[in-house]
């Protein structure tokens, strides 16, 4: 499941990214620059998301080393 964690981080914050710098004058224009917070805040929620994979990972594998 990290792989997918890592990944959701990434294509938000690319998205954040070309949203920010391409289409900045049209979010505001049309009213919709929460899409840039919705971008970061995906962003910022993935990594406490990830640091629970990690250590659900790590423990899986101390449990299975244990045996």
């Amino acid at each position: 499941m990290v792989p997918f964690a890592v990944a959701g981080i990434v294509i938000w914050a690319v998205v954040g990214l070309v949203l920010l710098v391409f289409f900045r004058e049209w979010l505001a224009d049309t009213g919709r620059e929460h899409w840039l917070w919705t971008c970061l805040a995906g962003s910022l929620v993935g990594f406490p998301g990830l640091a629970v994979m990690l250590r659900h990972d790590a423990n899986r594998r101390r449990r299975r080393a244990a045996r």
